[in-house]
């Protein structure tokens, strides 16, 4: 198998490089070779690779940002996947998706399964929306992974963010009305592999499926847990915690965007650790600097 990797760079990406090899030759791909906000690239680096697979890992994830950029975000988000999708029905090729829990508003007092109706409350969460359903009408056989709160070793998340500010504040003050599960760029690139090595048909099992660690909390029993397994000592700053009112942001976010795994175990025999378990094994990797 060919497999076309988009968004090699990034946290997730730059872990399917490694769990993808054993599938297959994998052609990796940044934005210098694909850009997304380009019709022409993207259809240029489709059909100069050929692949079996495409897999789409790349995305604008500038959640506030995207608020004052719709264009770029939706050319990104929205339309980049479905131009995609084109190209791999034009070859006979099948797609992976990724996806996020912001297309749901979060009202929902239980975890959201894939037939939930969605209603995103941002930018980002609707262009996402967009592109799901790009993907979905172009007809070919596709997984699109819905996941949530990603952190990682790599780019911009929330783990490094902590750690970053654990240095420079005596205090962090973090919301802890928005509830998710903070999930492992390791895992859910384990998990596309696994699903991947099963060689089922994606006309059959494919379309949406919820991929998140399991378990919930919230920003501040997220931010909690990264200090807590860090040997801080004195250094360890005071953490408070916040209403969501206490700290405006450009774009509005779901109070819980929990997702329901129950497809991904019943179709796919897969379950993700805890959230807090997957952490502790991130945070074996991280050095007592803050880095891995």
């Amino acid at each position: 198998m060919k497999i076309l990797l988009n968004g090699k760079n990034g946290q997730v990406g730059w872990e399917l490089q490694r769990t993808l090899a054993t599938l297959g030759e994998v052609v990796a791909v940044d934005r210098r070779e694909m850009d997304l906000a380009n019709p022409d690239s993207i259809r240029h680096a489709i059909r100069a690779a050929r692949p079996d697979l495409i897999v789409n890992a790349a995305a604008y994830t500038a959640v506030d940002k995207a608020e004052a950029e719709p264009d770029l975000a939706m050319a990104i988000n929205g339309i980049a996947p479905g131009i995609m999708a084109e190209e791999a029905g034009r070859l006979g090729a099948a797609m992976v998706h990724y996806s996020t829990d912001y297309v749901f508003d979060g009202t929902k007092a239980t975890p959201y399964a894939e037939e939930d109706l969605p209603n995103p409350l941002n930018v980002y969460g609707k262009t996402k929306l967009t592109g799901e359903r790009a993907v979905q009408a172009a007809g070919i056989p596709h997984l699109i992974l819905r996941t949530s709160w990603v952190y990682g070793l790599r780019g911009r998340n929330f783990l490094l963010t902590v750690l970053r500010l654990a240095k420079e504040r005596d205090e962090l003050k973090i919301v802890d009305d928005q509830f998710g599960a903070p999930t492992w760029s390791r895992m859910i690139a384990e998990a596309t592999a696994q699903i991947l090595a099963q060689r089922k048909d994606l006309d059959e099992v494919g379309g949406l499926c919820h991929l998140t660690a399991a378990g919930q909390t919230s920003w501040h029993g997220f931010t909690r847990a990264i200090l807590d397994q860090r040997d801080l000592g004195s250094a360890k700053p005071r953490l408070a915690a916040i209403p969501t009112a206490d700290y405006p942001l450009p774009a509005p976010r779901p109070h819980h965007s929990g997702l329901d795994n129950t497809k991904l175990r019943q179709t796919f025999g897969l379950a993700l650790p805890a959230w807090d378990a997957a952490l502790k094994l991130c945070g074996e990797e991280i050095s007592p600097a803050g880095t891995n």
